[in-house]
């Protein structure tokens, strides 16, 4: 006879029947209740002014104000890493800014760059422009679920997968770079192809990235750190286009390369099994 015990597909335990039902209704009335005592004001500002980039990005694109648009995604970059700063700094942390925090970052960082690029350069690619667009977007939304359910399971100062405000990143950034300092309308288009399919294929991957979120920043560092710091945002002020295409392209990559070298004696299909099977790698 077939077991009909729900089965938790990320640890393949099964609950315990009617228990885990109870446990799961106590835990929707308790957020329900929860709601019913209201939200965090100041985090959910931060994160709805983020969605709001993401809508105007996708608006910028329909009607080809490309450059706007990909300056709007950098601006909900901006948006998206200081609301868990704030959230966890003023206690304000809860499950309903989490899942908020999630469907603003899929607009902003999973919508938006797609129907930017389509607009911008896959359009006359047919089939094969929209479907680039659409697995983009489709693995940034796996990309997000998965961080969801594995947060337990991952070291806080990684991630599995590129992360999907880094890759909206890495393709807003080639518009600045494109339009904005090397004054060309386009880019090439068949380099854009390649980069939105990598890029997607990434997210899902089981690459390794650092979690910049939790550079220790508090203590006392040497007084030559806060010069290079210094000296940095300022290169990054002047040349702002060159500079953030290059820390966008630079922490995409970073993630692959340590890849490769931790597997760089195994064959090419252990490579590929490891690189998008379940198995942590």
């Amino acid at each position: 006879m077939i077991s009909r015990e729900p089965l938790n597909r990320e640890t393949g335990e099964k609950s315990a029947g009617g228990a885990e039902a109870s446990g799961n209704g106590a835990s929707r009335l308790a957020n329900t209740n929860n709601l019913r005592k209201g939200i965090f004001i100041i985090p959910s500002v931060i994160t709805s002014a983020a969605f709001f980039c993401g809508f105007y990005s996708m608006i910028a694109s329909i009607n080809g104000q490309y450059y706007s648009a990909a300056w709007a995604i950098i601006l909900a970059m901006f948006f998206d890493g200081i609301d868990g700063r704030i959230a966890r700094a003023t206690g304000a942390t809860s499950n309903f800014g989490v899942e908020f925090d999630s469907l603003s970052d899929l607009v902003a960082f999973g919508a938006a760059p797609a129907i930017l690029m389509y607009n911008w350069v896959l359009s006359p690619f047919g089939k094969i422009g929209w479907m680039a667009a659409f697995l983009y977007a489709l693995c940034g939304a796996l990309r997000l679920a998965r961080f969801n359910t594995q947060k337990l399971d991952v070291p806080k100062d990684r991630f599995v997968g590129l992360p999907i405000p880094p890759a909206a990143g890495l393709l807003a950034t080639t518009v600045l770079l494109t339009r904005g300092a090397l004054e060309i309308d386009k880019a090439p288009a068949i380099l854009v192809v390649i980069l939105v399919y990598v890029l997607a294929l990434l997210m899902v991957s089981n690459v390794h990235y650092n979690n910049l979120k939790y550079l220790d920043f508090k203590r006392r560092k040497p007084f030559h750190i806060l010069i290079v710091v210094i000296l940095f945002i300022f290169v990054v002020v002047q040349f702002p286009h060159y500079m953030l295409f290059a820390m966008a392209v630079i922490y995409a990559s970073h993630g692959p390369v340590e890849w490769l070298w931790r597997h760089k004696d195994s064959t090419f299909a252990e490579k590929t099994r490891k690189l998008f099977s379940r198995n942590k790698p």
